[in-house]
């Protein structure tokens, strides 16, 4: 008789058992989907935009296949593009990608999140409307140091598939948080070279070298991190040359990893780092043809004339805010 009921027993005992454990695995469950919506709803909402992984172009039609080459070229320019490039030959040796971060899909990484949203666009610098294809231009001619593209090329033609892809689901003229880079609070005082010199070295030097050269990549197809001055970067006319454009880009973005959530440079060392490295040679531009209404240059422009008496110098380090002063006073 017993050994007859010892089975029910203990199948009853291995059932309230299993039925425990599931209750207390249960109201861990609803206690840590609890805890995870009150962090949520703590937390506040990341609206930046963020570029779509490259992973997710398609590549079973000529459509796709024209989005990933565009790509392609946005990070491995100098090997299409640069000067033994494969297609032509009409830029520095830089990559789209040294800019442009992660092929133009990072957060406040200077990124076409808004190219395809907002342009066709009227831009003051270049005194008439600018279509994808001349933004794009203007930045070979000016950040690449090169020549311009004809919009007929396959070349031109993936860009444009790229950063429309990139830009699928904005309305026209929209623009999302994150996108392009973010600006930063002037400085009380003048940018200094001096101090960034100092923040480079400590900062900069090991990726972009001692003398800004830059690296190049093991194929010596183009950098892997981008000279900094001298004849293979940017000209003077490029919006890196602008210490606002740089300062925030470097704010964000350096050193190489650093992300807007965790910010290593502080605001004033972002800004003397860019005085310092735009105070260094490179390639000049002939501007002469851009902003023709002189009252539209933004203040940190630093090549006259201008619609002040500021100094060509406070105009390229700052201070800018008495500069911004004046011209609010005189609307």
């Amino acid at each position: 008789m017993r050994a007859n009921w010892f089975p029910m027993l203990l199948f009853f005992v291995i059932v309230i058992v299993v039925a425990m454990e599931s209750i207390a695995g249960y109201q861990k469950r609803k206690k840590e989907e609890k805890d995870l919506a009150a962090y949520i709803a703590s937390e506040p909402i990341d609206t930046v935009w963020r570029g779509w992984n490259k992973y997710q172009i398609p590549d079973y039609n000529d459509s796709g296949r024209l989005i990933r080459y565009g790509r392609e070229l946005i990070a491995n320019t100098s090997y299409y593009l640069g000067p033994k490039g494969t297609v032509a030959q009409i830029s520095n040796g830089m990559n789209c990608q040294n800019c442009h971060l992660d092929g133009g899909t990072v957060p406040y990484g200077n990124n076409f999140g808004k190219v395809y949203a907002t342009y066709p666009l009227f831009r003051t610098r270049n005194n008439g409307i600018q279509s994808i294809y001349d933004r794009v231009n203007d930045c070979f001619e000016r950040s690449l140091n090169g020549k311009p593209m004809d919009e007929g090329t396959r070349e031109m033609q993936a860009i444009y598939a790229y950063m429309k892809w990139l830009g699928d689901g904005i309305p026209k003229g929209m623009q999302r948080g994150g996108t392009g880079s973010m600006k930063l609070k002037y400085l009380d005082r003048a940018a200094s070279p001096a101090k960034g010199w100092l923040v480079y070295t400590a900062q900069c030097q090991s990726c972009h070298g001692d003398k800004g050269q830059g690296q190049l990549n093991p194929e010596q197809t183009g950098y892997q991190y981008p000279p900094l001055w001298g004849e293979h970067s940017y000209n003077d006319g490029a919006g890196f040359y602008r210490l606002s454009s740089f300062a925030g880009f470097v704010k964000n973005n350096m050193p190489f990893g650093t992300d807007y959530h965790n910010p290593k440079l502080t605001d004033e060392e972002a800004w003397d780092v860019a005085a310092f490295v735009n105070s260094r040679p490179r390639p000049h531009k002939d501007q002469s043809a851009d902003w023709k209404n002189i009252s539209k240059k933004p203040v940190d422009f630093c090549f006259g004339p201008y619609a002040d008496t500021f100094p060509a110098q406070q105009h390229k380090y700052g201070p800018f805010e008495p500069i911004t002063s004046f011209h609010k006073s005189t609307k």
